[in-house]
């Protein structure tokens, strides 16, 4: 299957997952969604995750979803992907997004590699804006 837009694919399937109530995703990997799915777990979205190099070309990612224990309900509310192939969204330093005021996270793709809104402050760079977690 050719993928046109890898990322929104990765954000796609983990909401699928979500709707259907599934523990478990599995994505095809690549280091940018390796890298997606390290800052998800960080923030505590996800319970946990493994990459497997085994199988496959590149490998698949293993992600644990995180709902809700009393209320059952996906702890990711809404991912949404920003910069699009036929439209990419960049930021400097002072045009970093808020989501939620602080509360969600933006994913930035930086040359210091990919990291949340608030890491790329701290740092002092701007980037591309891959997507909105919240």
């Amino acid at each position: 299957m050719n993928v046109t837009d890898p990322i929104a694919d990765y954000l796609t399937r983990i909401r699928n997952a979500q709707l259907a109530g599934h523990r478990i995703v599995d994505i095809p990997a690549s280091k940018m969604k390796k890298a997606l799915t390290e800052i998800l777990y960080n923030q505590g979205y996800i319970l946990k995750y493994k990459f497997d190099d085994e199988a496959g070309i590149q490998g698949t990612i293993k992600i644990a979803l995180k709902y809700d224990s009393k209320t059952k309900v996906p702890v990711i509310r809404e991912l949404r992907r920003v910069s699009k192939s036929g439209l990419r969204q960049y930021a400097s330093v002072k045009e970093l997004p808020r989501v939620l005021n602080g509360l969600g996270i933006a994913i930035i793709s930086t040359s210091k590699g990919v990291m949340t809104d608030k890491d790329a402050r701290k740092n002092n760079v701007g980037g591309e804006v891959l997507c909105y977690i919240s």
